[in-house]
């Protein structure tokens, strides 16, 4: 086994790395790693439909899809990510209970009753501290995790609050669990470094022929590479999201209602609808028209909508209030 460190984080770097390391690498690894405010989504998700879009861009939150399924997980330094990769010829490749065991066994090992409950959730008194996922490629497991650790748990939940019945899709929703962090219920006073070091310890210990490997220039190169032309892409953060549809009603004052309504595909708007109570000189069917075939997200939006004198369809409204109402 190559117990890996890397000590960037950069979750767009992060996340290729783990790709690079699951297709690259003849040896298991191991790895401890940690992103920077960043929200990382499933394979599966519809991204748009699992962020708090305005507090992620008013915080610089980065957004970043995984290779493996699951839900949206968001995370700061005081977040500590796992990732195992491994050969392996059993049939049963997904085995949630098998990697997250090394955790347990540490933090059991320091007196935290910490357990593991449901599909692929740890929990201390019932509160859950890490998530798990995993991604098969060939007969290789790719399972990682997130171990709360001194996360800050509001800029979690406000990250990952979303208006869910402004989306009707088939992507995977993520569940809200009630979340704690492992500091809270340590007898000691470490901080989460130091607790990353009891863990690669620990690793080391039970796996005796395990040697710390540093990445060369060379595997640098390459994950540097993956990750300026894949993973810090919008098209495979949010346009590789499934076909949705869209729906967000605004009320203003100077125009009355407005019902907006899209129906995306792979990122890309292919029809808008708008509905409503309000008026205007020309008709906003041509608004509706420019918009099909634009990427849904906001540059490209509000370079059409900045075309339009928004004035002329929509009574007393300007673009900077209207395009709140695409997201």
């Amino acid at each position: 086994m190559l117990i890996i460190r890397r000590n960037t984080i950069d979750p767009f770097f992060n996340l290729a790395a783990e790709e690079y390391i699951l297709k690259n690498f003849e040896e298991d690894t191991f790895a401890l790693w940690r992103n920077d405010k960043s929200i990382i989504v499933g394979k599966h998700q519809n991204t748009l439909a699992e962020i708090n879009q305005d507090y992620v861009r008013e915080n610089n939150i980065k957004v970043v899809r995984r290779l493996s399924g699951g839900g949206a997980v968001f995370h700061d330094l005081g977040n500590l990510n796992f990732t195992f990769t491994q050969t392996s010829q059993d049939e049963n490749l997904i085995n949630f209970r098998k990697y997250t065991r090394p955790i347990l066994d540490v933090l059991q090992l320091m007196g935290v009753d910490a357990r593991f409950e449901g599909r692929n959730d740890l929990t201390i008194d019932g509160k859950k501290f890490s998530g798990n996922a995993m991604h098969i490629w060939k007969n290789k497991v790719l399972h990682h995790g997130t171990l709360l650790f001194s996360a800050e748990i509001p800029d979690l939940s406000e990250a990952l609050k979303v208006d869910s019945s402004k989306f009707a899709d088939k992507a995977v929703k993520s569940v809200r669990s009630r979340v704690t962090n492992i500091r809270e219920h340590l007898k000691e006073e470490i901080d989460v470094m130091q607790f990353a070091d009891r863990i690669e310890r620990f690793i080391a210990e039970k796996n005796p022929e395990a040697i710390f490997y540093e990445l060369t220039q060379d595997d640098l190169s390459h994950i540097r590479e993956l990750r300026d032309s894949k993973y810090a892409t919008w098209g495979w953060n949010f346009g590789y999201s499934p076909q949705y549809n869209f729906k967000k009603v605004m009320r203003t004052a100077g125009s009355g209602t407005l019902e907006i309504n899209l129906d995306v595909h792979e990122g890309v708007i292919q029809q808008v609808k708008f509905f409503g109570d309000y008026f205007g000189i020309l008709d906003s069917e041509e608004i509706e028209q420019a918009l099909v075939g634009v990427d849904h997200r906001d540059e490209t939006v509000r370079l059409i909508l900045n075309s339009f004198d928004l004035s002329k369809y929509f009574a007393n409204l300007s673009s900077e209030e209207l395009i709140p109402g695409f997201f």
